[in-house]
C-alpha cells in the first residue's frame, strides 16, 4: 500500500512544487471544453455512465489522468479517457484539474 501512496504523493507535490506555475481558472476552462461534452459544461455529467468532475480533488483528478495516460484504466469507457488524454500534455492537466477542482467554489474564477 506504501509503495502506491508515496509515488502519487510525491507526483502530487512535484506537479504543484513549481513555483513558477500559477494556475487559471479561466485556462482551465478553455482547455477543458473538450471534457465538457461527456462530464457536463458545469462539470455535472447529464449520462450515466460519465462521472460528475466538479470539486473532484486535484489529486484525484491528476491521479485518474496519469493512470489512463498509462492504461492502468481500462474497463468501462476507459478507451475513451485514454484517447482524449493521450493528447493531453503535462500543463493541460495542471490545468484542466485545476478548473474542475474549484468549479462550483468560491475561488471559482479568481
Amino acid at each position: 500500500m506504501n509503495r502506491i501512496i508515496l509515488p502519487v504523493i510525491l507526483m502530487f507535490f512535484s506537479i504543484y512544487a513549481n513555483a513558477d506555475y500559477e494556475p487559471s481558472f479561466e485556462i482551465g476552462k478553455q482547455k477543458a471544453k473538450v471534457c465538457m461534452t461527456c462530464h457536463g459544461k458545469d462539470g455535472i455529467s447529464t449520462i450515466d455512465p460519465y462521472p460528475n468532475l466538479r470539486g473532484q480533488k486535484v489529486g484525484y483528478l491528476i491521479s485518474a489522468l496519469k493512470d489512463y495516460q498509462s492504461r492502468q484504466r481500462s474497463s468501462g469507457l476507459a478507451i475513451l479517457m485514454q484517447q482524449q488524454v493521450d493528447a493531453l500534455s503535462e500543463q493541460d492537466i495542471k490545468d484542466i484539474t485545476y478548473y474542475y477542482s474549484v468549479l462550483g467554489t468560491q475561488k471559482e474564477g479568481e
